[in-house]
């Protein structure tokens, strides 16, 4: 599965188009009220991965083990320093309403938190590397 986030952003213009293989949609974000950069910050963007990975994994897992989920609420918070600096803290919790036993539930939460592929890369400590630059004056 090849994944792709782009962001074009100018004066009053904030476009965010993201891509799963062939199947490409858009995520409305306003830009900031200057004009220029977006109205979300990457900490909270890097949040919200986190929250809709475990969201979207409880539903595939849920379903290999026929549980019929009525409700996922995921809320993530974390801490960021000074500029540069990486996140710490980071922690989430879930609530997940659904049509089985809360042992059924809890084992399904527990199960879909280790294979969570955003969690799971953030734990890792995956490298990310700025592949080219374009400058372009003007």
């Amino acid at each position: 599965m090849k994944i792709s986030a782009q962001v074009q952003n100018s004066q009053g213009s904030h476009k965010v188009t993201l891509r799963t293989n062939d199947n490409e949609h858009a995520l409305d974000i306003l830009p900031r009220p200057t004009g220029f950069g977006s109205s979300a910050n990457g900490g909270e963007l890097l949040f919200l991965a986190l929250a809709s990975c475990y969201c979207n994994d409880i539903y595939r897992e849920a379903t290999k083990r026929n549980i019929q989920v009525e409700r996922v609420e995921v809320e993530v918070d974390g801490d960021f320093g000074s500029e540069g600096e990486p996140a710490r803290n980071i922690a989430y919790r879930a609530r997940v309403v659904a049509k089985a036993s809360e042992e059924q539930i809890r084992e399904l939460m527990i199960f879909t938190d280790s294979v969570a592929e955003i969690q799971n890369t953030l734990r890792l400590g995956m490298s990310v590397k700025l592949l080219e630059v374009e400058a372009i004056p003007v």
